[in-house]
């Protein structure tokens, strides 16, 4: 489809104060857009960006019609009446740049860096977390991040989510790393902390998953869902002034969003402090109960394997001691 032309504008000012500044844009409104929505008189000033973001700056201030707050994105504007915008960028585009984040590394060389993730920090920039990311963080590590898909990062764990991840510094170790955990070449071993009493010294739970359809923050056990398989041992159970508690050791066959969480909530026994899925605070946690403790695969330059394991964060170490 052929896009109309967009009416002829008289722009007065388009100017960038400040390298850091945003851009304004000022025009007056012409007599074909007379009696239009401000909102929409904003796209024909910066159709580059998205509607929704020209209403989040009308609502945030960022939008005068003859030198007063535009306010509210559905006000109707009058021909000749003067429009400035302050193009603040979406956070979407302010999200991957470098920023100073402490990474614990276990074990760096010139191919790949192991990283002992706290629980708190969060894996990607996503909503309502835009920066102080591991991603951020990698990009002031080292150079060639940023010219790497994700900075490297091949696989993720939850924010509140402590343990070992691998993450490649060149496109090779990234393509051979992604491929291995494809492969299920990447062997991948948690503990965790659930609610109950755990019946079985062993559990297989083969589960398909896919999001919630009732909620997309969610994961759930759907039958169209993407294949997810888990292996759980029993180490040890306890009865504790916060009812029954089991400590497991996960392995995980597929690495699914959230996969242990939604596989052990489907079976019962959901992790203390995941309230997610049905856990409660227990034991002084008040997160999720779960530290990807060991990470074992080929090196990606040497084929060599190689292994790592990552003791118990403070928190967990000591809800542990109450179970052993």
């Amino acid at each position: 489809m052929v896009r109309p032309p967009l009416p002829a504008l008289v722009p007065l000012l388009t100017e960038q104060e400040e390298d850091d500044a945003p851009e304004r844009r000022t025009s007056l409104v012409p007599a074909e857009l007379h009696g239009t929505r401000l909102d929409k008189m904003l796209v024909t000033m910066a159709d580059e960006f998205s509607r929704n973001h020209l209403q989040h700056l009308i609502d945030t201030g960022h939008v005068w019609v003859d030198g007063a707050p535009g306010k509210a994105a559905s006000r109707k504007v009058l021909a000749g009446q003067r429009v400035e915008v302050e193009l603040v960028p979406t956070a979407e585009s302010r999200a991957f740049k470098a920023e100073p984040v402490a990474l614990p590394i276990v074990f760096e060389d010139d191919h790949l860096l192991v990283i002992d993730k706290p629980a708190g920090l969060v894996v990607h920039p996503a909503a309502g977390n835009w920066s102080g990311t591991l991603l951020n963080g990698l990009l002031a590590h080292h150079a060639e991040a940023a010219s790497l898909p994700r900075a490297g990062i091949v696989h993720r764990l939850d924010k509140d989510t402590s343990g070992l991840m691998v993450v490649g510094k060149t496109l090779p170790a990234v393509t051979a790393l992604v491929r291995a955990i494809a492969a299920r070449e990447v062997r991948r071993e948690y503990l965790a902390l659930v609610h109950g009493r755990f019946a079985e010294k062993f559990l297989h739970i083969d589960r398909p998953l896919a999001r919630d359809p009732q909620s997309r923050v969610r994961m759930a056990i759907v039958a169209s869902g993407k294949p997810a398989q888990t292996d759980v041992t029993r180490l040890a159970m306890a009865e504790t002034d916060d009812g029954p508690v089991t400590a497991v050791r996960c392995k995980l066959h597929t690495g699914r969003t959230h996969q242990i969480r939604v596989h052990l909530a489907s079976r019962g026994y959901p992790l203390l402090a995941d309230a997610m899925y049905g856990g409660r605070p227990a034991l002084g946690l008040h997160r999720q109960a779960l530290h990807a403790e060991q990470l074992a695969f080929a090196h990606p330059h040497s084929g060599e394997p190689v292994a790592f394991r990552a003791g118990l964060p403070a928190d967990l170490a000591e809800a542990w001691k109450q179970v052993e």
